[in-house]
């Protein structure tokens, strides 16, 4: 069982992690955040929508189905959205550098740090 400064302190052990949050979908707002180089504040708000978008999609197609995670692949940085399996309405948010992560170690510290995430 983690905290969710244990949980954003093992994701910013993740190589290339830029900055990372746990957010509440239901209003954007974060619950915690760690790192820097942006305004995850911002970003966190912004990403909100993108959840949002994603599943009012789902569930519009008939998807009987949950996402595990979403992945946004910008010129220089991968961003990880992860909806907590066990906190309906929570994600988490990480930003990783493109040129120093590993994409799929970082989604399976991601998983892993989801999984034993508590609050």
């Amino acid at each position: 069982m983690a905290t969710i400064k244990e949980a954003l302190d093992s994701i910013m052990s993740i190589d290339g992690a830029q900055c990372c949050a746990v957010v509440d979908s239901s209003s954007g707002m974060m619950l915690g955040n760690a790192g820097g180089g942006m305004d995850i504040e911002i970003a966190a708000a912004g990403n909100t929508e993108v959840m949002r978008a994603k599943l009012k999609t789902m569930k519009a197609l008939g998807l009987n189905d949950s996402i595990e995670d979403m992945l946004i692949t910008l010129g220089h940085a991968y961003h990880i959205l992860r909806p907590m399996a066990k906190q309906e309405g929570v994600f988490v948010y990480a930003v990783l550098d493109k040129a120093k992560s590993n994409l799929a170690m970082a989604r399976r510290k991601i998983a892993e740090v989801e999984k034993e995430l508590t609050f």
